[in-house]
């Protein structure tokens, strides 16, 4: 068992006072291993330190809260229990009551509602939709708020209703975008609400509690507690449904197991134990003579599978067993010997003083978790000391039975081991009059919601309608002017065509230039005379090309062209064609004008002629 840390119980008792959250009964292993994980984000060095940042940043309570309380749910979880759950239980207990009698469900650490909402198909499938409406109600409990939150919206997202049946989903489930959620009919049957099983009261009158996965999160007294508490929660004979992990192996005497294996029990009453002893009536002789009886009384207690040694009043064994000479080598040799004198009155336990108190208060008395070591391997006993009394009341012995419940201790031990992984959280109670107002009202503002969004949802619509219009109107007028631009483009291009067309009939090379002499067009004919293709010289300064003209001669030519007045001009140069040949090439140079006269020149137009000599 790990050893109490001050610091830690101090931090617990800090949580409890603080915001009401009584930590104290869960298993200290696990419940600091996720305390130390929120440790590690904050970077606090120890528990002192947390309880520090704890008390300056309040908003770390929630983020705490949600680490500590693993809610871990789901519908159908083990499908083959809720299979007999419904069969075995439910069938039965909707068969046996009136037609008008009310069913009262409890769910327990319900998280976020999957069980709850099980709970109510599984009752529907049985009695019918409108039975039950009218005569179940299921009390969905947690300590997390925003579990509860989200189980009263009743909507899941399609992982979590994987596991519900498509029959079921199409029955008990509306779709909501890629949402769905449960019947708003049958939702109203379901109250959740607040409940922590540690310290709250439990619902009374409940006909079936099931509380699934969530004992083992807490130390064994604490079990104890809660236990007792849904022992009286529930009706005589109501069923308790636990989790896979719980068994209730120490608790028979609250619940009797239905079916183990499915974790299903039964409520029974509470036995008290009666104060006396166990007498040992004579038997009465018969009206015949029995043969050997003595002989028969000793060999069936010799051969009892469970270990006894009897005692006579004052202290001298009388009777031993098989079993009692295997577990401790006490043998009918020790007969007649003091018991004081075995090594069995002190060793594994000091029985002397349960003997002497069972024999002054004539009651039997129990003596658990006796750890007896023997070749290595240590084996676990409860000893009954029970006092023998005659008819008169006088003492006439004690009898020793040794119970061996080894494989029951580490059953419950390896239950324990598995448990220290798992964890989780709860919730208090609240009014079935202020949740049903608090839902009705939540259901009222959201009427109001709805139309209140139906009447924008309208108002757009109307706006997207004349949207739409001048769209269609804004579409019609591109689709104009698409038109005007195509009748465009081909008057340009006939142009185009024609242009080049006379500009390849013209004999004389001809070139165009802008104001910087910047070559924009070059015909056929001057590709013929210089050898330079258009693409070659398109882009290119005019003085610059390298062909036979003499350019220094033509540079006044060229000015005079592109001055503000723009006067045309003509000379005759000698120059070497493509062909390396001389020839005299008439050059005329006119100015390139646009529509407004009144501007510059915005280029000039070369004409070449060349004579051979």
């Amino acid at each position: 068992m790990s050893p109490i840390d001050p610091d830690f119980e101090a931090l617990l008792l800090y949580l409890k006072e603080a915001r009401g959250f009584d930590f104290t009964g869960y298993k200290r292993s696990s419940l600091m291993r996720r305390v130390n994980r929120r440790m590690t984000q904050v970077e606090a060095t120890g528990y002192p330190d947390y309880l520090d940042y704890l008390q300056v940043h309040p908003d770390e309570f929630t983020a705490l809260f949600n680490t500590i309380l693993i809610n871990v749910t789901g519908f159908f979880r083990d499908a083959e229990a809720w299979d007999f759950l419904s069969s075995d239980v439910i069938e039965p207990l909707v068969s046996t009551r009136a037609a008008d009698s009310p069913i009262r469900v409890w769910s327990a650490g319900c998280a976020s509602g999957e069980e709850a909402y099980t709970l109510a198909m599984a009752l529907s499938e049985v009695m019918g939709v409108e039975a039950f409406r009218d005569r179940v109600k299921i009390y969905a409990t947690d300590v997390d708020e925003e579990q509860l939150a989200e189980a009263r919206q009743a909507t899941y997202g399609e992982r979590e209703m994987q596991a519900v049946p498509p029959q079921l989903v199409a029955k008990y489930f509306e779709a909501a975008g890629n949402r769905s959620t449960f019947r708003k009919d049958l939702r109203r049957s379901i109250i959740f609400g607040r409940n922590d099983l540690v310290q709250d009261a439990p619902i009374s009158r409940i006909d079936l509690l099931a509380c699934r996965n969530t004992l083992m999160y807490f130390n064994a007294e604490t079990q104890a507690k809660i236990l007792s508490r849904f022992h009286f929660a529930l009706n005589d004979g109501g069923m308790l449904f636990l989790g896979k992990a719980e068994m209730l192996l120490s608790h028979g005497n609250l619940f009797t197991p239905i079916d183990l294996k499915r974790r299903v029990f039964r409520r029974v009453p509470r036995v008290m134990p009666i104060a006396g002893a166990v007498f040992a009536e004579p038997v009465p002789p018969p009206s015949g003579t029995v043969l050997g009886l003595d002989a028969l009384r000793n060999e069936a207690f010799a051969a009892s599978p469970l270990a006894q040694l009897g005692l006579t009043s004052d202290g001298l064994v009388a009777l031993t067993n098989r079993e009692l000479e295997k577990l401790f080598g006490v043998s009918s040799r020790d007969i007649g010997r003091p018991f004081r004198d075995l090594e069995l009155s002190y060793r594994p336990v000091e029985l002397r003083r349960y003997i002497e108190q069972a024999q002054l208060e004539r009651r039997t008395l129990r003596v658990p978790d006796v750890e007896y070591g023997r070749n290595g391997d240590v084996t676990h006993l409860e000893v009954q000391v029970t006092p023998l009394t005659g008819g008169d009341g006088s003492l006439l012995g004690v009898n020793l039975i040794f119970h061996d419940v080894t494989a029951a201790r580490r059953l419950r031990d390896d239950l324990e081991h598995a448990n220290q992984q798992l964890e989780a959280a709860y919730e208090e109670l609240q009014s079935t009059n202020e949740e049903l107002e608090t839902t009705n009202e939540e259901l009222q503002s959201t009427v109001e919601e709805l139309e209140t969004t139906n009447e924008e949802l309208q108002s757009t619509n109307e706006e997207l309608e004349t949207m739409n219009e001048e769209l269609q109107s804004t579409n019609d007028e591109l689709q104009s002017i698409n038109d005007q631009l195509r009748v465009s483009t081909t008057q340009l291009d006939e142009a185009n065509s024609f242009l080049e067309t006379v500009l390849t009939s013209l004999r004389a090379g001809v070139a165009v230039v802008d104001p910087d002499l910047r070559i924009r067009m070059w015909n056929r004919r001057a590709e013929d005379l210089w050898g330079l293709r258009s693409e070659e010289v398109v882009g290119e300064h005019f003085l610059n090309l390298d062909m036979g003209l003499p350019f220094e001669q033509l540079r006044p030519l060229l000015r005079g062209a592109l001055n503000e007045d723009g006067t045309a001009g003509e000379i005759s140069v000698d120059a070497i064609n493509r062909r390396g040949r001389s020839v005299v090439v008439r050059v005329a140079c006119a100015p390139l004008r646009g529509q407004d006269a009144s501007r510059g020149p915005e280029g000039a137009i070369i004409v070449m002629e060349a004579d051979d000599v």
